[in-house]
């Protein structure tokens, strides 16, 4: 069993991100096209890592980061994003490197991240919003709890630049205190 840690933006260095990004490029090129892009040489990496510390400190985003205790590379991301204050919801987004898919590394991040939401953040809803072939994130967010709430079609442009629809899980506070 892989142990792992979560590092905030603040404990990254931008080539640990710049790697995990380019060994991943494939994987994600569809559902993460804005890093994918942002990340495409280290200093648009170090750009887009100096963007996003500047978001969360202004607590608009909040980015997660794991790390392999052993080897020590980060080996996946999460992000809480999407925030609206007002209506009391956000979104979750996250990978995990292609080799370490199927280990329970993303259950257990997003089960740490849903805290931060409903607690820390006092969020009443959370999102998923996932490609229709995305079954693994699909499970993520059924194993939370998540309510398939709809399809929401031409919602995303890819990394391609079509539009695609996207299937949105909703998670309410009520429902996640129950569990």
């Amino acid at each position: 069993m892989i142990t792992w840690t979560t590092n905030s933006v603040h404990n990254i260095r931008p080539d640990e991100f710049y790697n995990l990004i380019s060994r991943n490029a494939e994987h994600i090129e569809k559902t993460f096209p804005v890093t994918l892009s942002g990340c495409l040489t280290l200093e648009k990496t170090i750009d887009f890592i100096a963007l996003a510390i500047a978001s969360q400190l202004r607590k608009d985003t909040f980015y997660y980061y794991l790390r392999d205790n052993e080897t020590h590379t980060l080996i996946g991301y999460l992000c809480i994003k999407n925030i609206n204050r007002s209506l009391g919801k956000c979104e979750l987004a996250y990978f995990v490197d292609k080799d370490f898919e199927g280990r329970g590394i993303i259950t257990r991040a997003v089960a740490n991240a849903l805290s931060v939401c409903f607690n820390r953040l006092g969020m009443n809803k959370v999102y998923i919003c996932t490609s229709p072939e995305n079954s693994a994130s699909q499970r993520i967010a059924l194993k939370h709890g998540f309510i398939q709430e709809g399809i929401l079609r031409s919602e995303f442009k890819n990394g391609q630049g079509g539009l695609e629809d996207i299937f949105y899980f909703g998670l309410l506070k009520s429902d996640y205190t129950k569990k």
